[in-house]
């Protein structure tokens, strides 16, 4: 039997993954190269989404089964701007396929966790000491910040 925090974290991550899937399904392909005020367009967003969901996923695993690792943070900017990674020019489809596919798996994760694990922690590179329970709150904000990003003018 899954506990009541266990369920509710699960509910609001994969209504987060809706959430921002919603709010692509709202772009017209014109709309994914148009400059934002805050900077990053939308096909810049999907693709960070998709690299940060990735990272997550791996992170999550990591904090699972190592507690007390290390998690390496990257610059998100520098990934954005790389023109191997593409983020201005590659077409949105894998990269959302990855961000399902990563949602997914940590959802999986999710569900199996015990209370315990939810203090399991690590020290993120870049943000200090970091548990299960707070990684997974900051992953439902991110993709509901994002989703507002991408809908906003």
């Amino acid at each position: 039997m899954q506990n009541n925090e266990i369920a509710q974290i699960a509910k609001e991550y994969e209504e987060a993954t809706n959430t921002f899937l919603s709010a692509c399904e709202k772009l017209a392909p014109a709309d994914l190269d148009k400059a934002k005020q805050d900077g990053w367009n939308a096909r810049q967003v999907i693709h960070h989404l998709a690299d940060s969901e990735a990272q997550s996923c791996a992170r999550l695993k990591r904090l699972i089964a190592e507690p007390g690792s290390v998690i390496q943070g990257y610059d998100e900017n520098i990934w954005a701007q790389n023109p191997t990674l593409g983020y201005t020019q590659l077409p949105i489809e894998n990269s959302l396929a990855l961000f399902k596919a990563s949602r997914a798996a940590s959802l999986e994760i999710i569900k199996r966790l015990s209370v315990e694990q939810l203090g399991n922690a690590g020290v993120h590179t870049e943000s200090g000491a970091y548990d299960v329970r707070k990684w997974l709150k900051s992953y439902i904000n991110h993709p509901k910040d994002h989703a507002k990003q991408l809908l906003a003018d």
